[in-house]
């Protein structure tokens, strides 16, 4: 429960940042590293084309898309810097991430959403290049992103 004597900086008035990554500064401005790519229908549009486009997630993780022609949009940019700079790539990582949003007090800001859908993507990408134990592990952060999204939608 809030009270209106609560401190400023009370859980009740910020909850827990679900992508901490989001609010380092670039290096190469004072500007923070929080892009969103879906601000229209058209991002939208852009952004499925992206994912259809094929993927590549090279050995150290990074995820680039393979379309030259797509990879070459300014959106494209903002699609990397979410992909590579924000978004968890580690079990333990997207596990803190699964347990911020199991207990998040309202309903997810549309980059939330999105860095969210954009995890989901990678885990499964994870899990379909994984075997035994490992696989297991990244299926079930699949399914764990999968009911967080299908809570807050509801």
């Amino acid at each position: 429960v809030c009270h209106p004597m609560e401190p400023l900086f009370s859980h009740c008035y910020f909850p827990a940042m679900l992508f901490p990554a989001a609010q380092r500064f670039k290096r190469s401005s004072a500007a923070f590293l929080n892009p969103v790519l879906q601000n229209s229908l058209e991002d939208v549009v852009l952004l499925y084309e992206f994912l259809l486009a094929e993927l590549e997630i090279d050995k150290g993780q990074r995820i680039s898309i393979k379309d030259e022609e797509l990879a070459s949009l300014r959106k494209a940019a903002e699609f990397d810097t979410i992909c590579n700079e924000i978004i968890p790539k580690s079990i333990t990582e997207i596990r803190r991430l699964t347990s911020r949003l199991s207990s998040y007090p309202t309903i997810l800001k549309k980059e939330d959403f999105e860095r969210t859908v954009l995890t989901m993507v990678y885990t499964a990408y994870r899990a379909a290049q994984s075997q035994g134990h490992q696989k297991d592990a990244w299926a079930e952060s699949f399914v764990n992103l999968y009911k967080a999204l299908k809570h807050d939608l509801m």
